[in-house]
């Protein structure tokens, strides 16, 4: 946001009042909550619109499984005072890993099975050159079972192909099981004992259609883990009544950005590492797991935090590895670096998405039901025509030139 009285400077709208509430902890509040609205650049889905509310909780003292606890026990007693659904608990936990490997998303809709099988040690010798030279540059090959879909036409899982493609798919190989046989283009490249093997490994039976995508983890995971959901609405599997409820835990501290060309963190820089896993922040910074966790309920996520960094060292560590200079870490972050240094109790905390909240809660599947004034997938307000143009003179009283839009005249 512009600042009319300092030229040329501007306040950030916040995407999570982190850094605040950290240092509430570190000057001694050891519990704080807020209904915090948060605005957030990034594309439009269904589930989500650019400025949100958010239930912003933090704690000190307070150990990670315990944290966990309680806030199922908020969901519990939330369920039932609102819609009067009893959830049991404890709610299932499983890795951000296991996640990605059995379901292809770090949000699982655990109300069905069709989990993703790994089939690399099977087909990397068979005679399906795709499945051979993905592996051999480090991708993999899963298959998912769709059970009962063998009957389908040739059109219609051939119309599965424009679908996958919208997620990364560069093709899409199939099988079906007729008769105890497996029948598609690619049997023929299978001998028969890799046939027995696939037939073993998936349980395949008769009816069943085996869905291959080969290709870098990331886009195996987004085709099968989208194709997953696809033939689960279609086939029946999805219970509407039903709230599966799950922690993801331990996901990746550090991501790569290819167009940046460095590391970046995976929640935020301020999330604390595995403690087994401190020396991967240097030599391996990809396999270096942080203390986060989300909670999941039917394929969207609810909420998430972290354990949070409160060790100095640990701090600027973390802000190296993200390839700030120890004169950027403190330029921008001193303030936190000099507060850790006043016996900061180890704190962690975890935010709740308020408005998807009650869009599940209302059964609905688009948050802007149950907004008001919602923004359209554009990111645009219908009703007060925004975003619009200003005049130039309060362009001038906040000190701002405007830059020529793409394809306009000089």
């Amino acid at each position: 946001m512009p600042s009319r009285v300092h030229a040329g400077e501007f306040f950030a709208l916040p995407q999570s009042p982190q850094i605040y509430k950290q240092l509430l902890m570190v000057s001694g509040l050891e519990r704080y909550y807020q209904i915090a609205r948060c605005f957030r650049d990034e594309d439009l889905r269904a589930d989500r619109q650019p400025e949100f509310t958010q239930v912003d909780i933090e704690t000190s003292f307070m150990e990670r499984d315990d944290l966990l606890d309680m806030m199922e026990q908020l969901m519990v007693r939330l369920f039932k005072e609102t819609i009067g659904v009893e959830l049991a608990t404890p709610f299932q936990r499983i890795s951000h890993a296991e996640a990605m490997n059995k379901y292809g998303s770090d949000k699982p809709d655990l109300r069905f099975g069709l989990e993703l099988i790994e089939m690399n040690d099977i087909v990397a010798g068979s005679g399906v050159k795709v499945f051979s030279s993905v592996i051999e540059k480090g991708g993999e090959v899963k298959v998912l079972n769709a059970k009962g879909c063998g009957t389908w036409t040739r059109k219609e899982i051939d119309d599965l192909g424009p679908y996958a493609a919208r997620y990364g798919a560069k093709g899409l190989a199939w099988i079906q099981v007729k008769e105890g046989e497996f029948k598609g283009p690619i049997v023929k490249f299978f001998s028969e004992q890799e046939i027995e093997a696939v037939r073993e490994r998936t349980g395949a039976e008769d009816g069943d259609l085996l869905l291959f995508s080969a290709d870098t983890k990331k886009v195996v995971a987004d085709v099968l883990g989208a194709l997953r959901l696809k033939i689960g609405r279609e086939l029946g599997l999805i219970n509407d009544n039903e709230y599966k409820f799950a922690w993801v835990l331990d996901f990746p501290l550090f991501s790569y950005d290819e167009e940046a060309k460095r590391y970046v963190a995976e929640h935020h820089p301020f999330t604390r590492p595995k403690h087994e896993d401190l020396e991967l922040m240097e030599v391996d910074p990809l396999a270096a797991r942080a203390e986060a966790y989300d909670l999941v309920l039917n394929g969207y996520e609810v909420g998430g935090g972290s354990m949070r960094i409160y060790q100095r060292e640990i701090q600027e560590k973390m802000f190296k590895a993200l390839g700030l200079s120890p004169e950027e870490a403190h330029e921008k972050f001193g303030f936190l670096l000099d507060a850790f240094e006043y016996g900061t109790p180890p704190h962690g905390g975890i935010a709740f998405g308020f408005d998807r909240l009650v869009m599940l809660l209302a059964g609905r599947t688009n948050l802007r039901e149950t907004i008001a004034f919602p923004k359209t997938a554009s990111a645009t307000d219908l009703l007060m025509d925004a975003p619009s143009e200003v005049d130039g003179g309060q362009l001038q009283q906040l000190h701002i030139k405007l830059a020529k839009k793409p394809g306009e005249d000089k």
